[in-house]
């Protein structure tokens, strides 16, 4: 009999209070899968994903974490599949009074308390900072370990942030609007990362992001979410929504506005 999916969303709806913002969301990720939550702004990406991770509860509908709703668990139970959860912020939210080193230690000082039969939580003090500084220098910052976060770039505390979130080996890993506010330059290198990080581990990967060229240079597969009808408008990957004429006119305006540019510019 096979796995069950790493992370299954079913007819999940989203409420602030009496506001709706998103109902009926369903999808699954597997293993090694990156998925990506598109669309316009205000339409919830960022909400589902705390939805997600386990930081907001559903209005109606189940999150389940390799078949276990993570809702109906007890509160023991969902910790132990937080831990089992990378995320990297939009603002990398690295905490500004302590060094990079320690930034990246934290996940893997919290993983014997909270999942100790994993091999990240068997480490000891010297193993957990070799296991620190390794994913530091995978992403290009070995030479950072001691600065504070306030002296990096904004695609350096990004690295910093994702070194953070697969430090302590997660299957699950959720990014939040990962390339925003990076050069492009920047933005390759971290697509790339990314790809890496699933290529190695073997991790499934939601991330939300409004980047044109990394959703359709990294995402397996996606959802667009409608901010007027308040439901999920396409299904499939960036790429194939983007090249098929049956999909649905407000998705393909989202990732066809860059072609529109170009020959907006062509013509003038």
């Amino acid at each position: 009999m096979s796995s069950p999916p790493l992370i299954e969303v079913q007819h999940l709806t989203m409420r602030f209070g009496e506001r709706l913002i998103q109902r009926d969301v369903s999808f699954t990720v597997p293993a090694g899968c990156i998925f990506a939550v598109m669309g316009a702004s205000g339409c919830g990406k960022s909400t589902l994903l705390r939805h997600m991770v386990g930081l907001l509860a559903p209005a109606a509908g189940r999150v389940l974490h390799g078949g276990v709703d993570f809702w109906q668990a007890d509160e023991a139970t969902r910790a132990t599949l937080r831990s089992r959860c990378g995320m990297l912020f939009q603002s990398a939210a690295l905490w500004s009074s302590m060094k990079v080193l320690d930034n990246v230690l934290l996940p893997l000082e919290r993983q014997p308390a909270l999942d100790p039969r994993s091999r990240m939580g068997q480490l000891d003090a010297a193993q957990r900072e070799a296991r620190a500084r390794e994913v530091l220098a995978w992403v290009g910052l070995a030479d950072a370990a001691s600065k504070m976060p306030a002296d990096l770039s904004g695609g350096m505390k990004k690295r910093a942030g994702l070194a953070r979130a697969i430090v302590a080996e997660p299957p699950l890993l959720f990014l939040d609007e990962p390339s925003a506010g990076l050069d492009p330059v920047a933005s390759v290198r971290l697509d790339r990362l990314i790809l890496d990080v699933r290529e190695r581990t073997g991790a499934a990967i939601v991330m939300v992001s409004h980047e044109l060229p990394s959703l359709l240079a990294v995402a397996d597969d996606g959802i667009w979410l409608d901010a007027v009808g308040k439901r999920p408008l396409a299904h499939g990957s960036p790429r194939t929504l983007h090249d098929d004429p049956a999909t649905p006119a407000p998705v393909r305006a989202f990732l066809r506005r860059e072609d529109e540019a170009e020959r907006s510019g062509a013509s003038a």
